[in-house]
């Protein structure tokens, strides 16, 4: 009988502390690139002052446009270098759950509907929670 309760990888290193430390890297450098594009989305493209305008449009005061771009651009940063990883992933999560709920709720659950659902924002908060738990992995300047 096939002892099916073992990882089939691990013969390549898969679940291993080294591979779980390489996982949390990729998935922390991903993730901060996501937010840097995200927040270079709103700074260069829709400008500080037209992502004011969408966030009043959805209810939220308009400066939240301002904290959302920092958070974006600082939490990025942060991710990719490895500081304070399981925090600042932390701290992100609210960003995506308003934008899930606040943009994206309305619109359904899968991202391909018209203006996205909220697949998208709710899987990138869950990436966040398992960034969170993992912590920074290799090469993170801080745990």
């Amino acid at each position: 009988m096939i002892d099916l309760s073992s990882n089939f990888l691990g013969f390549a290193g898969a679940g291993s502390e080294n591979a779980i430390a390489l996982a949390a890297l990729l998935l922390r450098v991903s993730l901060g690139g996501l937010f840097l594009a995200h927040a270079y989305l709103k700074y260069f493209i829709f400008t500080p002052k037209g992502a004011a305008g969408f966030f009043a449009s959805l209810g939220v005061p308009g400066w939240f446009a301002y904290l959302t771009i920092a958070a974006e651009t600082l939490g990025g940063i942060a991710l990719i270098l490895g500081f304070q990883t399981s925090l600042v992933a932390l701290l992100l999560i609210p960003t995506l759950l308003g934008a899930a709920i606040l943009a994206h709720g309305k619109n359904g659950f899968w991202f391909t509907n018209a203006n996205g659902g909220w697949e998208y924002p709710a899987f990138w908060a869950v990436a966040l929670l398992v960034q969170v738990l993992l912590g920074g992995g290799a090469l993170a300047l801080t745990a």
